[in-house]
């Protein structure tokens, strides 16, 4: 059979199942320019950036032409090249240029395209009037005066996380993306996830740092400052300095952050074993009496919140246990900090997560006690990547170093709670070894719930228990999952959701790029640090052992239950704040 093949700049490069001109220009090793095409998201074709003139037909957008036999294909023409030009000049025209203050600064995508088309001037006058910034979030800020209208937020939170917060209003020069509105973000359902800053190209969407608050308390002599790393940041935070995506990092990140000042560093993989070890119970108590079910996980506070706002009847489903973030600064602070004679207000405890939506998770009302926060700052990688660059500190320079004792020792079912199907795995993991009832069984290994797909299923039986399994990345995955479930067509005993894809590895405050190919290299660095751990299962971690025994009198008991389990409320799913119920009299 004949294969059906193009022309690009005169090379043939053969049709293999490309959607686009543009997949079959850049398997021609053609890097065209673009700013609202994602493989993940909807063709939208507005930037017009990508366009290439086709023999015979003129010019086309590529992103947006499927490819014929027979096409000769031009991307470097006179008009290909003053088309570029002039799109990037007319949106740097209508764009907040100060450039040296933006959070994108050096990795801005408009900034990266007017220098390599080489432009240096702009002949246009600058935009009329300058819009408010938003800071009302706790984990994001809007600023519309750097958004080009790439509609790359809009099609991320109505395809990939079905909520739909971001949409065109006004029509022409009056076109801007906005909430419902146009209300605050605090004031909508946002859930937080950061995925629409993940894919902004200019920083008009960014996270909300905390990285000044954060320096106050390294400098203040009267506190004393723990933090605890999550572990998806340990084979992320590399990239910014020039290491491979899915690179171990963790020695040298525990050397930079001992030398910017904090005074423990501990891992969060510690309280995620905590959190293995009262979820895997909890759901073994449901399965013993047969009630809600199945077991949500609720790790993720994005899929928190949005189970708040768009599911109440499921809340009781959702495990009450504390995501490891929360599980950690309640020990920190209720435990931790009275064993070495510090009161609560006198430790300040730091996260650095990838996770943008950890930083509400840090502020809601449940996680607070006597007014003082169980976790008092969250960071996100490139949070912690801009501490170590402020410091001056030459990071691959570092000595690698270890975690502070007693909260720095995790297992490795700890580690890949950072990607997709982690957290269920940690939980069999658990089970096979408690229901068992040895502790020499080696390593478990759970494969069918490892990878990126949106929706995986999978079947065990542990000790003759039968169990049926679900782990959803990506929201509007896990909305299909959860009408299936309604509906009766499926039924599971646990359920495990990730608001991003591929987990917490893909979270909105990793270092970008932060598509497919890197989430993936990043899933396999977890699971080779998985494979190094000597300590493989919650059970195998003899310091949390201790922690339950000397904190709790052991686990899954009333006092656990008290420090490291919450409950949940219903949420107004369009202003996002909890619903208050009241008894009305006789």
């Amino acid at each position: 059979m004949s294969v059906a093949k193009v022309w690009v700049d005169g090379t043939m490069v053969e049709i293999n199942g490309e959607k686009n001109l543009l997949e079959v220009v850049r398997r021609a090793g053609i890097e065209l320019p673009t700013f609202c095409y994602h493989s993940e998201l909807s063709v939208y074709g507005a930037c017009r950036m990508c366009m290439v003139e086709v023999e015979g037909r003129g010019l086309m957008a590529a992103c947006s032409t499927p490819p014929a036999d027979g096409m000769k294909i031009y991307t470097n023409t006179p008009r290909t090249r003053r088309l570029r030009r002039m799109v990037i000049e007319l949106l740097l025209a209508n764009h907040e240029r100060e450039c040296s203050t933006c959070e994108r600064s050096g990795s801005c995508k408009l900034q990266q395209l007017a220098r390599q088309l080489g432009i240096i001037e702009v002949r246009f006058g600058r935009r009329d009037k300058k819009l408010p910034v938003d800071r009302t979030s706790p984990a994001l800020t809007n600023n519309p005066n750097k958004c080009i209208l790439c509609g790359d937020c809009v099609r991320m939170c109505q395809e990939i996380q079905g909520v739909g917060i971001w949409d065109f209003a006004f029509r022409g020069s009056r076109s801007q993306v906005t909430t419902a509105f146009g209300r605050p973000l605090a004031e909508v359902g946002c859930l937080n996830c950061g995925q629409c800053v993940a894919v902004c190209p200019t920083g008009a969407l960014a996270v909300k740092s905390e990285v000044n608050q954060v320096w106050e308390a390294l400098q203040d002599p009267t506190k004393l400052v723990v933090v605890q790393v999550a572990p998806a940041v340990r084979i992320a935070i590399g990239e910014e300095f020039g290491l491979k995506p899915g690179e171990k990092a963790t020695g040298q990140m525990v050397a930079a952050l001992k030398k910017i000042g904090f005074d423990r560093v501990f891992d969060t993989t510690f309280a995620a074993d905590m959190t293995t070890t009262e979820e895997a119970l909890e759901l073994y108590e449901r399965l013993r009496v047969q009630e809600k079910l199945p077991l949500f996980t609720s790790c993720c506070p994005a899929w928190v919140k949005y189970a708040e706002q768009f599911h109440g009847d499921l809340l009781d489903n959702l495990s009450t246990c504390r995501s490891p973030q929360q599980m950690f600064g309640s020990l920190v602070k209720k435990h931790y900090a009275r064993e070495i004679d510090k009161n609560p207000r006198e430790v300040i405890c730091v996260s650095v997560m990838p996770c943008t939506a950890k930083k509400f998770e840090a502020r809601r009302a449940e996680f607070t006690t006597d007014g003082v926060r169980d976790v008092d700052f969250v960071l996100t990688t490139v949070e912690l990547v801009q501490m170590i660059k402020e410091a001056g500190i030459i990071f691959t320079e570092l000595e690698p170093e270890v975690f502070d004792n007693p909260l720095g020792v995790g297992s490795g079912a700890g580690v890949i709670y950072g990607a997709s199907g982690g957290v269920m795995e940690s939980v069999i993991r658990f089970l096979y070894g408690y229901l068992g009832n040895t502790d020499d069984m080696g390593r478990v290994n759970f494969y069918p719930v490892r990878g990126m797909q949106g929706i995986k299923e999978a079947e065990v039986e542990i000790n003759g228990q039968p169990l049926r399994l679900a782990v959803v990345n990506g929201l509007a995955q896990a909305e299909r999952l959860l009408q299936r479930i309604k509906r009766g067509e499926v039924f599971y005993h646990a359920v495990e959701v990730m608001a991003c894809p591929g987990g917490c590895l893909g979270g909105g405050g990793q270092p970008l790029p932060n598509d497919t190919s890197t989430r993936m290299e990043r899933m396999k660095g977890l699971y080779r640090l998985d494979r190094a751990e000597q300590l493989h299962k919650p059970q195998d971690n003899v310091f949390v052992a201790r922690a339950f025994e000397r904190w709790f009198g052991g686990w899954a008991n009333a006092l656990t239950h008290r420090d490291l389990h919450t409950k949940y409320y219903p949420r107004d799913r369009v202003s996002g704040r909890p619903l208050e119920c009241v008894k009305s009299g006789n």
